[in-house]
C-alpha cells in the first residue's frame, strides 16, 4: 500500500493515513487501499478494534487538489447514474465493518478529512485540532454519506451552521457539539486511543460486538421500535444457544475471565433479514 499504512499488535489494527507531505490529502488510491485495509481487518479474527489516524501533524487535508480547478471534475467514460463518490466508497465500506473503529484525530481534519470518520465508533481528537465541511466554499455538496451520518451525530442546526458556512471549526466546538468523544493532548491521543479499544474489548465477545455494531448503526434507520424488536429476539434466541454465551455464563459464576470462542469469520449469523436497511451497495 502506497498510500496508507496497516499495523496489527495486541488485537487492534492501526490504519495510518500515510502522505505527510501532502498533509495526508485523500487520493483516488488511497480510497481503494482504505477499502482493502478494512476487508483484511474483518477477514482476521485477531482484529479486534480498528483505529485510523494520521501520519505527521494533519489528519486529513480533505481531497488531493493537485488537479487543480479540473479535481472534481468527474470522469467522461460512462454513464452519470454509475458515478460513485470515491469517499462515500470508503464511508459505506466502513459502515459495514465487523470490527469498532476509533478516528484518532492528531490535526486538522477538513473536506473528506472530516466526514470519512463519521462512519467510525468513536473519534478522538487533539485539542489543537480544527476541521472543516468546507464542500459549500468549494462551490461542491457534502459527500461521503456525510448528509446522512452529520446530522444523527450533531444537532441538526449545528449540522446545517457547518455546512452552509463552510467555517473552520475548532475541536472545543465540536467536542461540545458531540461529533467528539474526547480531546486529549497531542502525546497522549494515540495512547488514550488504544486504552478506549481495550476497554471495548478485553471483556466482551466478538461476535456479540459485531452484531451490535450493526444493530445499533443499521437501527438508526428503523421507522418504529417494533423492527428493532424483531432483530433482537433472533439476536437473543441465536446467541443465546451459542458456545460464547455459554462460556460467558459460566465464566461469571466461576468468577474468572471469559475466553469467547465463537469466531466473527465463521460464527456471524445473520439476524436482519429483510427487517432492517440492507448494507448500502458495494462495488
Amino acid at each position: 500500500m502506497a498510500d496508507i499504512r496497516l499495523d496489527v499488535s495486541d488485537s487492534v489494527a492501526t490504519i495510518t493515513l500515510d502522505r505527510p507531505a501532502q498533509l495526508n490529502a485523500f487520493t483516488t488510491a488511497m480510497g481503494y487501499e482504505l477499502i482493502e485495509a478494512f476487508d483484511t481487518c474483518d477477514r482476521d479474527d485477531a482484529v479486534r478494534v480498528v483505529v485510523i489516524t494520521g501520519a505527521g501533524r494533519a489528519f486529513c487535508a480533505g481531497a488531493d487538489l493537485s488537479a487543480g480547478a479540473e479535481t472534481f471534475v468527474a470522469p467522461d467514460d460512462g454513464d452519470a447514474a454509475d458515478f460513485r463518490d470515491g469517499g462515500g466508497e470508503v464511508v459505506l465500506r466502513m459502515f459495514e465493518s465487523r470490527k469498532p473503529i476509533i478516528a484518532a484525530i492528531n490535526g486538522p481534519a477538513v473536506g473528506v478529512g472530516i466526514t470519512m470518520t463519521l462512519a467510525a465508533d468513536f473519534r478522538l481528537a487533539v485539542g489543537t485540532a480544527k476541521i472543516g465541511f468546507v464542500f459549500n466554499r468549494r462551490g461542491i455538496v457534502p459527500e461521503s454519506c456525510s448528509s446522512w451520518f452529520l446530522p444523527r451525530l450533531v444537532p441538526v442546526q449545528k449540522a446545517l451552521d457547518w455546512v452552509y458556512s463552510g467555517r473552520i471549526v475548532e475541536a472545543a466546538e465540536a467536542y461540545e457539539a458531540g461529533l467528539f468523544y474526547g480531546l486529549y493532548p497531542a502525546e497522549s491521543l494515540l495512547d488514550e486511543t488504544y486504552a478506549l479499544a481495550r476497554r471495548l474489548t478485553e471483556h466482551t465477545a466478538p461476535v456479540s460486538v459485531a452484531l451490535s455494531r450493526q444493530m445499533l448503526l443499521r437501527g438508526l434507520g428503523a421507522d418504529h421500535p417494533m423492527i428493532s424488536h424483531r432483530v433482537e429476539s433472533r439476536g437473543i434466541r441465536s446467541r443465546g444457544a451459542s458456545a460464547d454465551a455459554k462460556e460467558g455464563v459460566s465464566s461469571f459464576l466461576e468468577k474468572r475471565a471469559a475466553e469467547f470462542p465463537d469466531s466473527v469469520v465463521r460464527d456471524l449469523p445473520d439476524i436482519f433479514g429483510d427487517d432492517l436497511p440492507v448494507p448500502p451497495f458495494r462495488s
